[in-house]
Order: structure tokens, then C-alpha cells, then sequence
């Protein structure tokens, strides 16, 4: 199988994005990412706080630096931005070929703000602008929680010219949140004669989805609800770009924020691996797939026609879903504060594991 017929590019011939959900200092100086770009069609990566604790947690690659930096009477935090954002940026070259040739749409990394903020709005914008500049690369993307407290944060940010990954998103009611705030942003940049033209995407959780639904699901509708959500944002997503109020702004210059499908990876071992990526097909979209899963497209994905952008067969199985039991409206709530809760222990984890190298390494000086 040529790198032209692989499962992967078939995706990207859709018209979406392939990024990989992963980041290590390792993938990055073995060559890896280069092949991913090279071979499977990526065009972007995301990071969280879960990946960045399995990568400076574990082993050693990171221990070069950390002893560099501990001497410098940094916190810890301020340690693991500095490690993180040299990776980014590293990243972030990769891709800047892809970024330039897209007409800045595609080619993006991520770096998320400490989960600790996501109910603090003022500490978010200004974290946001500091890793932002201190990053230096115009393709870097900074991920801020979707919501209630974050969307004001994007919102002033978009506003400010910093592009922004709104992240923790699982229905419709918090897409809208997210596109609404971005929205606003760019009206205000109007409004103040600044260029309208920042990139934003909005990243929908979907796996997550049918793990919670699972209890409460018969057999025959278990792993249906994801995909489902999937398709009613979608269509939400095209009717809110169709709409006069954005078409007025893309007259002006302004570029849509993307919907960004996450959670893609299936965890139960007696699903396919591909279940998610080979449905979620759409132009003008994005999938960040965990790095087994990119693995796995590339070997044995079937990837479908485009999404339908009718949402009907979507509407009829979230009715279905709704009908057996499932409250949609307060698992999406429940589905985003645990979300943030996993970050912050992911957070509180690396924080530690850091801290603790910090301590040996200054103790053996």
C-alpha cells in the first residue's frame, strides 16, 4: 500500500485535518513526528496535561533540562512550561511549511493553560498571552477549557490576536457556547478596526460519550451516542456559518473556528480501533487522534464517506439514546467537570513528579 492509498490520506482527501494527539521530546528527536507528517498525512498535534505527565513523568528525556533549569530558582510550574514549550515550538517548525501553504488554517500545535485556572477567567487571559508570546510561533494554538468561566477568557483573547484551541466541549449547547464567544471576539476586532483573521477550533469530546452511556444504554444502542453528537454539532456548526451574522464577518476576512473532533481513541478492546475516525469524516474539520489510533488508521482504517450534514440519522439516535434513559443535557455537564477534574489530577501529578526531580537533582549539587 502506497502513502497516496492509505487509509489516512483517503481521510484527509475528505477534506479534514489529521493531527496526532500526542507530544514527546522523544517522538520528536527519533524522527517520528517527521515520518507521521512524511507518511501519514499529519498536519497538527495536540497536548493535555494527561500527555505531557506520561512524558517528563516517565523515563529519563527530560532530565537533561530539568537539571539545567533547577538551579534557577524557577517553581515547578514555571519548569514544566519551559520544557513544554520547548517541545512545542520544535513541533510548531515541523508544521510551519504546512501552516504557510494552508494560508495559516492547518500546520497548528497546542499548549494548554494549567488546568488550576479553569474557573479563574482574569488568570486565564493573562497566562494565555505570557505562553503565548514566550512560545513565539504564530502556528502554536492555546487550549482554554470551554466553560462557563473560560468562555469570556476566549472571547477576550480571540480578541487580542491570540488563537485559541477551546478545549472540554461535549454537546451542542457547549459548542454554541464556544462559537458564540469566539464570534464576539471577532466582532470586536471589527468594531476596533483590527484584522479578523484569527484562527481558533473548537474541540468536541466524543468517546467519552458512550463510556458514560454505557450503564445506562441497552445492547443494541451502546457505542451509538458519540458519533450521534457528533453529527447534531456538525450540522449546528454549518447552520451558525451559514447564518448572516458570520457571513457578514467572513466578508470582512474573518476564517470559521473549526470543529475539532477529540476523545477519538476507543479504550474496550472489543471495539475497533478505528470505530470513531472512520465515521467522523468532514471537510473543513479536524480529528486529533491518540497516537495508537493514528497507528491504527493507517493499517487497517475503512474511513466512510463525509459525515451527513442533515443530522438526521444523529437527531434519531440521540432520540433513541434519550428515550432509554440517558439525560444528554446532564451527562454533557457532568462529562465537562470531570474532564477538568482529570486534567487537574493529571496536573497535580506532573506538578509532583517534577518537583520531585527538581529536589534530586538540587540535593545532588
Amino acid at each position: 500500500m502506497t502513502t497516496a492509498t492509505l487509509p489516512t490520506a483517503r481521510l484527509a482527501a475528505l477534506g479534514q485535518s489529521i493531527w496526532v494527539d500526542n507530544i514527546t521530546r522523544t517522538m520528536l528527536e527519533s524522527g517520528t513526528l517527521a515520518k507521521y507528517i512524511a507518511q501519514l498525512s499529519v498536519t497538527g498535534l495536540t497536548s493535555n496535561p494527561t500527555i505531557f505527565e506520561k512524558a517528563i513523568g516517565s523515563g529519563d528525556a527530560y532530565d537533561a533540562q530539568i537539571r539545567a533549569l533547577a538551579p534557577k530558582g524557577l517553581s515547578v510550574e514555571q519548569v514544566f512550561f519551559e520544557c513544554a514549550i520547548d517541545d512545542l515550538r520544535r513541533a510548531a517548525d515541523h508544521f510551519g511549511a504546512i501552516h504557510s501553504a494552508s494560508g495559516r488554517i492547518d500546520g497548528f500545535v497546542s499548549l494548554e493553560v494549567s488546568p488550576l485556572l479553569a474557573n479563574d477567567t482574569k488568570g486565564t487571559v493573562e497566562q494565555a498571552i505570557d505562553l503565548h508570546a514566550r512560545a513565539n510561533r504564530r502556528n502554536l494554538f492555546i487550549k482554554v477549557p470551554g466553560t462557563p468561566e473560560g468562555c469570556p477568557a476566549i472571547e477576550e483573547l480571540i480578541f487580542r490576536g491570540i488563537p485559541i484551541n477551546v478545549t472540554l466541549l461535549f454537546s451542542r449547547e457547549h459548542y454554541l457556547a464556544a462559537v458564540n464567544a469566539y464570534t464576539r471576539g471577532i466582532e470586536r476586532r471589527v468594531a476596533a478596526g483590527l484584522d479578523p483573521f484569527v484562527n481558533s477550533v473548537a474541540s468536541v469530546f466524543l468517546s467519552r460519550w458512550d463510556r458514560s452511556c454505557a450503564k445506562v444504554l441497552p445492547a443494541n444502542l451502546q457505542n451509538t451516542v458519540g458519533i450521534a453528537m457528533a453529527g447534531r454539532i456538525l450540522k449546528s456548526a454549518l447552520d451558525f456559518h451559514a447564518d448572516a451574522r458570520w457571513q457578514a464577518l467572513a466578508a470582512k476576512g474573518a476564517t470559521q473556528q473549526r470543529v475539532l473532533w477529540a476523545s477519538t481513541g476507543t479504550k474496550d478492546p472489543a471495539l475497533p480501533k478505528c470505530l470513531y475516525v472512520d465515521a467522523l469524516g468532514a471537510p473543513n474539520t479536524v480529528d486529533t487522534m491518540p497516537e495508537e489510533t493514528l497507528l491504527a488508521m493507517a493499517q487497517v482504517g475503512n474511513p466512510q464517506r463525509a459525515m451527513p450534514t442533515d443530522g438526521v440519522a444523529a437527531e434519531a439516535a440521540l432520540a433513541a439514546a434519550t428515550q432509554a434513559g440517558a439525560d444528554l443535557v446532564k451527562i454533557a455537564d457532568e462529562l465537562q467537570i470531570d474532564g477538568r477534574d482529570s486534567f487537574d489530577k493529571s496536573w497535580h501529578e506532573l506538578i509532583a513528579k517534577i518537583g520531585a526531580k527538581v529536589q534530586s537533582i538540587r540535593a545532588a549539587s
